[in-house]
């Protein structure tokens, strides 16, 4: 039995788009197969490594947890979506600066997070950074370049 598709709406990095998917794909799989994002990354599938982060209206989701249909008439916000064309944002530019990239496959999550917590918490302590990006696991780093990248863009955007 195959699943009856549903029609709905939803803009993705600023661009509307209408959709007709079967009701049980992920948000990442939407964004990966269907638009062709591949920045969010399908690592655990299960919600704890933070990989497929995205913002939904600006809160960080899981994007492997999340069904597609709920994010109907919101705004998902990608990795992709966080440069302004071919300028980095300033937290993934902080991110190279500060040579937090290692292998990268964590990253796109992780700069997610750290975007989340700093359009909440524009001035957070190293403490808030660390718990902020908690959820998301990384193999190849001790996290401590991805701390000094979160506080270099505090430190960027302060006057």
């Amino acid at each position: 039995m195959s699943a009856v598709p549903i029609a709905f709406s939803v803009c993705v990095n600023g661009e509307n788009h209408a959709l007709c998917i079967p009701a049980h794909r992920t948000l990442l799989d939407l964004l990966r197969d269907d638009l062709a994002l591949t920045g969010a990354k399908k690592a655990c599938n299960a919600g704890t490594c933070g990989a497929c982060n995205v913002l939904v209206d600006d809160a960080p989701v899981r994007s492997c947890l999340c069904l597609a249909v709920t994010v109907a008439r919101k705004h998902v916000m990608t990795i992709e979506g966080l440069a302004s064309g071919p300028s980095l944002s300033a937290v993934q530019r902080a991110f190279v600066d500060a040579g937090a990239i290692q292998c990268g496959f964590c990253m796109p999550g992780m700069i997610v997070s750290a975007t989340a917590l700093l359009m909440e918490n524009p001035k957070p302590t190293r403490d808030e950074i660390r718990t902020a990006i908690a959820g998301n696991l990384c193999r190849c780093s001790g996290y401590v370049k991805v701390v000094e990248a979160i506080e270099l863009a505090v430190a960027r955007a302060q006057p």
